[in-house]
């Protein structure tokens, strides 16, 4: 098989890997900071909990993916500055996200983050690319059923219209 056999470290990556990885590294380090500053929004300790594990998660891809960039000669984007320490109570009220609102766009960003992260399984020959894909959309399942989870039982889930008396069917002259 040529340059594609043997350890899949030693392989090169293609394009669509190098930006599938370089993309995500940005992504987590977007996530980081963002999620850092709506960490202070957060009244909830639950929310607060899966927020914190998601930045944990964040920051755990960060190191990963930007050392699979170094290592082929690719620059990450920088990571971005630490947020200061702020207290809830100082937020005032106006520009302050209520947990309710929080919690949706975390659980949208999870799910965003599982179809990156099956499109970079997709497309990626190294066995150990995909697979490191593979981890971080088990790792983001998890994190969006918890968020889902305590949405519902927060009563924060706003459901879609739901078909509760289905129509009768009609006969097709049979």
């Amino acid at each position: 098989m040529g340059v594609l056999s043997g350890n899949p470290k030693d392989e090169p990556l293609h394009y669509g890997e190098i930006f599938a990885i370089w993309q995500a590294s940005t992504t987590a380090k977007g996530c980081v900071s963002s999620y850092g500053a709506l960490k202070f929004h957060t009244g909830d300790k639950d929310l607060r909990a899966i927020m914190e594990d998601v930045v944990r998660q964040a920051q755990l891809e960060i190191n990963e993916l930007d050392e699979i960039l170094i290592a082929n000669g690719i620059a990450p984007t920088p990571k971005l500055p630490e947020r200061p320490e702020a207290k809830l109570e100082e937020i005032p009220v106006g520009a302050r996200f209520a947990d309710q609102e929080i919690a949706p766009m975390v659980a949208a960003d999870l799910a965003a983050g599982l179809v990156a992260a099956s499109t970079a399984m997709g497309m990626s020959i190294r066995e150990d690319v995909g697979a490191l894909f593979g981890k971080y959309h088990t790792t983001k399942a998890a994190l969006g059923v918890q968020i889902q989870r305590l949405s519902k039982e927060k009563g924060w889930l706003i459901p879609p219209p739901l078909q509760i008396k289905r129509p009768e069917a009609i006969g097709a002259g049979v």
